[in-house]
């Protein structure tokens, strides 16, 4: 696969969480479409940000399965072992904690990549 585009933003997870309830979940749908869109744009592999945020309205519980599975593809695209993969999602069964436990892992897990890929990754939030 390789890298062909640009790198992603750095961003905070506390943010993203804080941001997604200010706005009562709709900087978490934004949150979805860049996410995808800076993977596809970066790989040139994987849904989109359009495909991530129509899935991300109608379909949530794919999203929560889909987005690790690409960023593991992601790092497999280096040779690397994949840390995170589509198995992640099911933090999403876990009462209370496992949506937080979900999204600290995978946002986590792209910001390492990004620092990782040379390129200047933008810090956003």
């Amino acid at each position: 696969m390789g890298a062909v585009g640009p790198v992603g933003k750095i961003r905070s997870p506390w943010a993203v969480l804080g941001l997604s309830i200010i706005t009562l979940g709709i900087y978490g749908l934004y949150w979805q479409y860049a996410m995808f869109q800076e993977m596809k744009d970066h790989s040139n592999q994987g849904i989109g940000g359009v495909l991530g945020l129509i899935l991300g309205l109608f379909l949530p519980f794919v999203n929560a399965f889909l987005m690790p599975s690409e960023i593991g593809n992601l790092y497999a695209g280096r040779g690397q072992e994949k840390p995170i993969s589509g198995i992640t999602g099911c933090w999403n069964f876990l009462p209370l904690i496992g949506n937080l436990v979900w999204l600290f892992k995978v946002q986590h897990r792209l910001n390492e990549y990004w620092e990782a890929t040379p390129g200047t990754a933008a810090t956003v939030v």
